[in-house]
């Protein structure tokens, strides 16, 4: 792999770092959209060096189109997510949904994705049908943690939306987390297939062989970032009552704690079990994991 690029990816990993810092001691320091835009663009190069352009914008197209359908007949019908609806916070909306949410899908969803890959296998043309659900089953689980740490604050404390029933976890239902479940579980599988039984892939900018474990550790990295934003904000946080669309009142100082003691335990756990898989792998000494060749092929040209 070009050694300028891994180097250009943890500049990118490193300023995002930083950002999400200064977002997380300094409320509003930095705007969310700036946040996501930013992961976006690391998405981008590194699906890009893994999948080819081509492979990246599947995985894109696919996690837009399925998570702005399922959020609109949430809103619409209840189903899956539960009754919801988003105020004006987020922005502009596409149907009922603010265009901020599909980034903000693609942006942890991805890493999400890498995780899964390295605790469960990666998806190639002779891919096994068990790798095959594995690897998004996995996945979708890294991914909806990441929900179970935001939520709380996000609906209660900022109120970006509200749930119109309330629910159990800081006024945040159960069935929120299970249409959460459901439909990155149907993004990543259809990613998966695309994979396992697209059109044939010539090599991605990558090369055959071997992809250096570094590679693989940059995605790691920048989700346990995350994770550790939730710690700094509850380290920053002010307490006092609010309250959800029921009526029912909540310490955000609790909601803080709640969601920093998720964040290490979920979060940051699973991106240290992601790196010691890692470390683990066949072939990753001198810090490279080798792979067959098809394993890093890119998308159709």
């Amino acid at each position: 792999m070009n050694g300028m690029a891994l180097k250009a990816l943890w500049g990118v990993v490193a300023l995002y770092a930083a950002m999400n810092a200064i977002s997380s001691l300094r409320s509003g320091a930095i705007p969310v959209s700036v946040l996501v835009l930013f992961l976006v663009a690391f998405v981008l190069l590194h699906g890009a060096l893994r999948y080819g352009w081509g492979g990246i914008a599947v995985f894109i197209a696919i996690a837009l189109v399925v998570s702005n359908i399922l959020e609109n007949v949430s809103i619409l019908t209840g189903f899956p997510f539960g009754h919801y609806h988003y105020t004006d916070a987020l922005g502009a909306k596409l149907f009922l949904v603010p265009l901020l949410i599909g980034p903000a899908y693609i942006g942890t969803g991805y890493l999400a994705w890498v995780i899964g890959t390295v605790l469960a296998g990666d998806i190639r043309r002779d891919t096994s049908a068990f790798t095959l659900v594995a690897v998004p089953l996995v996945a979708s689980f890294a991914m909806v943690v990441w929900d179970l740490c935001f939520d709380p604050t996000l609906s209660t404390i900022l109120k970006f939306w509200v749930w119109e029933q309330g629910g159990g976890y800081f006024g945040v239902p159960l069935t929120n987390y299970l249409g959460w479940y459901l439909t990155v579980y149907l993004f990543y599988q259809g990613f998966a297939l695309f994979l396992r039984f697209g059109p044939a892939r010539r090599a991605s900018v990558i090369g055959a062989g071997a992809i250096p474990a570094t590679f693989y550790l940059e995605a790691i990295v920048t989700y346990a970032v995350i994770g550790l934003s939730f710690v700094l904000q509850y380290l920053s946080a002010t307490n006092h009552a609010v309250s959800d669309a029921t009526g029912a009142v909540w310490q955000t100082g609790a909601i803080h704690e709640t969601s920093a003691i998720v964040s290490l335990l979920t979060m940051v756990f699973i991106a240290a079990l992601a790196t010691v898989k890692l470390r683990q792998a066949p072939g990753a000494r001198g810090g490279r994991a080798v792979e067959r060749p098809e394993a890093v092929a890119g998308a159709a040209s």
